[in-house]
C-alpha cells in the first residue's frame, strides 16, 4: 500500500507540516525506519532520534511542532494515530475461508456460512456462531455458547457451556472462559464443592491475553464490560464484574464477587481480595495488594494499599532502612548510657 502524507493526515485527523505529497509505503520504529516509511514519537526519550531517523515523515504531538527539516504529521495522540496506520498498512489476514470440513460441528449448532472455522475446532450443539467469526484449530466451543460478529478465537481456547461472547471480541491462545469458580465449603476439612451454575458474559470489543481465565459465576454471571483489555496470565474469579474501558496488566488476580468500575487501570501482579468495590477511574500501581474498597478516582499502590503518594514515600524509605536501623540502635545505646548515668547520680 502507498499513500501520500496528505491522505494519511486525513485518516489520523492530523496536520501536515512539510511536503504533503510525499509517498509513504510503510510504518516503522524511529531507529529502523527507511526512506518511504512513516514513524512516530510518543515517548519523549525517543525525541533525540528525530534528527537521525531516515523516515520520510514523523507523527508527533503538538508540543513538538517546532521541529525543522522533517515532514511532520501533528496529532493530539501519536500512539492512537500509530494504531490506525498499523491497521491500515498491515491488516490481519485469516487464511482459512469458510467452515473447514475437518472442523467438528455438532448437530444443533448454528454456524453462519460467513464464519471462518479452521480444522479441528469443536463446536457443540446449541452453540451460535455469527458471521465474520474466526475460530482457529483446537478451539472448544461448549453447548449453548454464543459468539458475536467478527470475534476472533485463537488456537486452543476453551469456552465452556452457556457463555456469551460479544462482537469483535479477541481471545488469545490458551484462554479459558467459563471454568468453574473456586467455590468450596468446609475449606481445609472436607472441601465440599459448590456447584457453579452461572455463566460468563463478555461484552463487545473486549480483548483477553494468552492463558488468562475468566471463571463462571456461582449463580448469575461473571461480567466483563465493553472494551475491557486484559493482558496475559490474568485470573478473574466467579461473579467478578469489570466495568467498560478498564485495563488489566499481566498476572493480575481478582477474587470472587469483586466489582471494578469503569475505566479502572490495574498494574501487573496486583492481587485483590473478594467482595470489595473499586470505583470508576481508579488507578492501581503494579504489585499492589487491594484489601478494601477504593473510592472512585483514587490512585493507590503498595501492600497493603495506601494512597499513591504515601506509598512512594514509603518506598523511598525502604532503601534507607539499614542506615535508619543503625541510627536507631546508636540512639538507643546513648539513651541507655544516659539512664545509667542518671541512676548513678541519683544514688
Amino acid at each position: 500500500m502507498k499513500m501520500t502524507l496528505a491522505e494519511i493526515a486525513r485518516i489520523v485527523e492530523g496536520e501536515v507540516i512539510g511536503a504533503a505529497d510525499v509517498v509513504i509505503s510503510g510504518v516503522a520504529p524511529i531507529d529502523e525506519a527507511k526512506v518511504g516509511d512513516i514513524t512516530f514519537v510518543a515517548n519523549r526519550k525517543y525525541a533525540k532520534q528525530i534528527n537521525t531517523t531516515r523516515a520520510s515523515a514523523i507523527i508527533i504531538a503538538p508540543q513538538q511542532r517546532e521541529i525543522v527539516g522533517k515532514n511532520l504529521v501533528v496529532v493530539s495522540d501519536p500512539y492512537v494515530a500509530l494504531g490506525k496506520l498499523l491497521k491500515l498498512f498491515y491488516p490481519l489476514e485469516h487464511e482459512q475461508r469458510g467452515i473447514s470440513p475437518e472442523a467438528y460441528v455438532e448437530e444443533g449448532a448454528i454456524v453462519s456460512p460467513e464464519a471462518n472455522i479452521f480444522p479441528r475446532a469443536f463446536i457443540s450443539h446449541g452453540a451460535k456462531i455469527e458471521k465474520g467469526v474466526v475460530i482457529y484449530p483446537g478451539v472448544y466451543v461448549g453447548r449453548n455458547v454464543s459468539i458475536g460478529e467478527d470475534s476472533v478465537i485463537y488456537a486452543n481456547v476453551a469456552i465452556y457451556h452457556s457463555c456469551i461472547i460479544g462482537k469483535r471480541v479477541i481471545l488469545h491462545s490458551g484462554v479459558v472462559i467459563g471454568g468453574d469458580g473456586f467455590g468450596f465449603a468446609e475449606t481445609g476439612k472436607e472441601n465440599v464443592k459448590i456447584p457453579q451454575i452461572g455463566f460468563v458474559q463478555i461484552d463487545d470489543d473486549v480483548e483477553i491475553g494468552a492463558n488468562s481465565t475468566v471463571d463462571r459465576a456461582t449463580m448469575g454471571k461473571t461480567w466483563i464490560g465493553r472494551n475491557v483489555k486484559i493482558d496475559n496470565l490474568v485470573q478473574i474469579a466467579h461473579n467478578v464484574v469489570i466495568g467498560e474501558n478498564s485495563v488489566l496488566a499481566a498476572m493480575v488476580g481478582i477474587s470472587g464477587s469483586t466489582k471494578l468500575g469503569r475505566g479502572v487501570i490495574v498494574g501487573g501482579q496486583t492481587g485483590m481480595v473478594g467482595h470489595i468495590s473499586v470505583g470508576d477511574r481508579v488507578m492501581i500501581a503494579a504489585d499492589s495488594k487491594i484489601h478494601k474498597d477504593v473510592e472512585a478516582g483514587k490512585i493507590v499502590g503498595g501492600k497493603p494499599q495506601m494512597p499513591y503518594k504515601e506509598w512512594l514515600k514509603v518506598e523511598a524509605c525502604r532503601t534507607k532502612l539499614p542506615e535508619m536501623k543503625t541510627t536507631i540502635e546508636r540512639l538507643v545505646k546513648k539513651i541507655e548510657d544516659l539512664e545509667v548515668k542518671i541512676d548513678k547520680h541519683l544514688k
